[in-house]
């Protein structure tokens, strides 16, 4: 059955009882679901991720802007946006671009982005990732950090994704994956089903049950090689994966070549 909840502002929050978990990704109220779910983190959502990766998401972002290698006078989109700590990560990278534009279909993590300083143009939508309200060919480089893991259909929001970039624009997207060394994934399983839920949700007093969906759906996840494979029939080509964090973090990146 689903377990209806109250989230913090009275409104019912769909969450994530055993037998939603069992397949979080083939669930056909899948996405809203996890809209739902981020609506009710919103608040502690930055400071839960900073205190469950020891700070070291920060570092995962700078590394992604990084691999987007992005040029004077981009236009750069985030898909799943959040609250916007990727688009800052872009603001303040070595190159920054001429324009943001930030996608989320949570209202609350949309309303608790913080952009005050930035000097760069930023636009915020409210939009599902499978169908960006953007025209084709109109951005350099698209990103989504930890975000593919949540789509309704992943091949539609790679698609839509690919679709935006002009001819010579980079996809980079930052997800967590199972580290493939069988030493690391004890210790990886450990903290992420057991250690990660407990220190979440006594910091977000979440009852969506977002962090038992969290590890849940990274272990349901495509693997890497999977996960390439896909950004290739998206029709995006140089496609690379980078491996973070002793393999529990992934950059993927893709480029668009053909114009069609």
């Amino acid at each position: 059955m689903c377990a209806e909840q109250t989230a913090r502002d009275g409104t019912p929050a769909v969450g994530w009882d055993a037998d939603a978990l069992r397949d979080p990704h083939g669930r056909e109220d899948k996405a809203r679901r996890v809209e739902r779910m981020f609506d009710a983190i919103a608040p502690t959502y930055e400071r839960v991720n900073t205190i469950a990766s020891l700070g070291r998401d920060a570092a995962w972002r700078r590394a992604a802007v990084r691999a987007a290698d992005v040029r004077r006078g981009d236009v750069v989109l985030d898909v799943c946006c959040g609250t916007g700590d990727m688009l800052r990560a872009f603001a303040s990278g070595a190159t920054p671009p001429e324009r943001l534009v930030g996608i989320d279909f949570s209202a609350q993590m949309l309303a608790r982005g913080r952009y005050h300083g930035l000097v760069i143009p930023v636009q915020l939508l409210r939009a599902d990732a499978l169908r960006l309200p953007l025209r084709d060919a109109s951005v350099d480089v698209a990103s989504c950090a930890f975000g593919v893991r949540n789509f309704q259909d992943l091949d539609a929001g790679l698609g839509e994704m690919r679709r935006v970039l002009r001819e010579g624009g980079r996809l980079v997207i930052l997800e967590f994956t199972v580290p493939s060394n069988v030493l690391l994934r004890w210790p990886y399983r450990f903290y992420t089903e057991l250690v990660l839920p407990r220190l979440a949700n006594w910091i977000s007093r979440d009852r969506t049950r977002a962090y038992r969906y969290l590890p849940r759906s990274i272990r349901k996840f495509l693997p890497r090689e999977a996960m390439i494979r896909r950004l290739r029939a998206a029709g995006l080509d140089d496609v690379a994966a980078e491996s973070l964090n002793l393999g529990s973090v992934a950059i993927y990146r893709g480029v668009r070549h053909e114009s069609g």
